[in-house]
């Protein structure tokens, strides 16, 4: 069922998201060459606990997880794509990490995610990693009353494509509010003018993903961390989007 929410209910919802969006900011801040993504995931734990939300990861257990995900955050390095599992690794000079994180505040979720290079980047990593922040934009700005569903979808798809980069439909964005994952769910790519007509009170998350040289996906041996079939690289970026009256309102925003 696709959810409309009150403009006071999206305002309940802004403290979620704004916790969110710091979280991320603060471990994009904190994490460097040398660091444990086990480190990564105590140091999530303990930024819920003192903001006194409730992970939405640890109990977690869809049809696509071998097991319930155990950890507060996603983290996905090189060519692992998405739902990256923390586990016994440091951080190598170069590496490519996305961090997803989503926590309910009030029972309210926000749900966002980024992707940087820990230590030097090469160019073609940091083309990767814009060009979904690129398409993340767009997706958002086409996010307008009145429009399509698949107005945002065709926004993310012509950004991604445009850059020579495969587009993967498997998974994508989706609804959000009392839990983490809703309808509808939002394609990376698509032809516009199709889908849901666009109502204020929607809530959506938007997340581009890309891999650098397929668009073809396998789960590894941990049973959640999805990794590009070819061993390519991957990014991943995402907010939390609100649509008003005015327009989209950003509700995971790190500036």
């Amino acid at each position: 069922m696709i959810e409309h929410f009150t403009p006071r209910e999206i305002e309940a919802m802004r403290p979620a998201g704004q916790f969110v969006g710091q979280a991320l900011s603060t471990l994009r801040d904190e994490v460097g060459v040398g660091t444990n993504l086990l480190e990564i995931d105590a140091r999530a734990t303990e930024l819920i606990a003192a903001a006194g939300a409730t992970s939405c990861y640890v109990d977690y257990h869809p049809s696509f997880g071998a097991m319930p995900f155990g950890k507060v955050i996603c983290t996905s390095v090189n060519d692992g794509a998405l739902h990256g599992l923390p586990h016994d690794y440091t951080l190598q000079d170069g590496d490519l990490l996305s961090l997803d994180f989503a926590v309910s505040i009030n029972g309210w979720v926000a749900d966002s995610a980024v992707s940087f290079v820990v230590g030097e980047a090469s160019r073609a990593d940091l083309q990767l990693i814009e060009t979904t922040e690129r398409a993340l934009e767009a997706g958002i700005a086409a996010l307008q009353p009145g429009g399509r569903l698949f107005d945002v979808s065709a926004a993310i798809g012509e950004v991604c494509r445009g850059a020579g980069y495969g587009v993967n439909l498997q998974f994508g964005g989706h609804g959000v509010g009392r839990t983490m994952h809703g309808d509808p769910h939002v394609p990376n790519d698509g032809r516009p003018g199709r889908g849901l007509r666009l109502q204020p009170g929607l809530v959506i998350a938007i997340e581009p993903w890309l891999m650098a040289t397929t668009d073809e996906i396998y789960t590894d041996a941990d049973g959640w961390t999805l990794r590009s079939a070819d061993g390519s690289r991957a990014a991943h970026s995402e907010h939390t989007v609100a649509l008003t009256a005015d327009g989209p309102l950003v509700l995971t925003d790190r500036t």
